[in-house]
């Protein structure tokens, strides 16, 4: 009913009309919203029983997160390496070789290009695109997709990519042939960039196989149910232009 009611409008009205030729992300977000609120209305159990999950893991990555940066006794919220901001899932792409999520959270909210995203069962993606109200991201299902992850039992680390075979399953390449690999083992991330923290779930080990270049290519069997993503976190580095800045610095010195 809301979008036949848009539609008599747009046709009744020439003003309408070109309000909304020339607000084509505009639009294009609203519908995404609209389809989402129609359908959440008929999942609210699910959704809450999701979103009680999705505190109880917070509360884990915060208490990860103090481990992570030593935090003192005396350290303020603002010290903290990183801090999450919740969206809505609006529009969700997994069955293309590039595959991006719409989320109901933009420019005015403080998201902004190259901040990761997860969920209360792991890793999602990465911003790629931002307009006032809504952001794009670039799906771990999207064959541009490169995040460093690791064995979390002894930190050996590979690139997280994925082949475009299985939406519950990516790939995590050049793994060291002496890499103790067991299937069912767990894979995180592996921290070495400012988008992600240490250690935020990813899948588990299902096969893997030794490449030309001796090195292991492991099949990762996500956590996250990809097909089905409604409530996501943005996670936002804190401190990030100050190593990104530091690291530049040494290069140039090196060089």
């Amino acid at each position: 009913m809301f979008l036949i009611a848009i539609s008599f409008t747009i046709q009744a009205n020439s003003y309408h009309t070109s309000s909304f030729v020339n607000s084509a992300n505009f639009l294009g977000g609203g519908i995404y919203s609209a389809r989402a609120s129609v359908t959440d209305y008929f999942g609210l159990d699910a959704e809450n029983q999701k979103l009680t999950e999705e505190n109880t893991y917070l509360r884990r990555q915060i208490e990860q997160l103090k481990l992570i940066s030593e935090v003192k006794l005396d350290t303020t919220i603002t010290d903290a390496p990183f801090y999450f901001k919740a969206a809505k899932v609006i529009n969700n792409n997994y069955t293309y070789s590039k595959n991006n999520i719409t989320i109901n959270k933009g420019a005015k909210d403080s998201i902004a290009i190259d901040q990761g995203v997860i969920t209360s069962q792991g890793l999602v993606g990465i911003v790629n695109n931002t307009s006032i109200n809504y952001a794009t991201i670039q799906s771990i299902l999207n064959t541009n997709s490169e995040i460093n992850a690791k064995l979390k039992k002894d930190n050996h680390f590979g690139t997280l990519v994925w082949n475009t075979k299985n939406p519950n399953i990516v790939q995590l390449k050049q793994i060291p042939r002496l890499a103790p690999l067991v299937a069912g083992d767990t894979i995180v991330t592996g921290g070495k960039s400012t988008i992600f923290p240490e250690g935020i779930l990813i899948g588990t080990i299902k096969d893997f196989e030794l490449t030309a270049d001796d090195s292991y290519i492991v099949n990762v069997q996500l956590f996250n149910d990809m097909t089905n993503l409604k409530q996501v976190y943005l996670i936002k580095p804190t401190q990030a232009i100050e190593i990104l800045q530091l690291e530049a610095e040494t290069e140039d010195a090196e060089q």
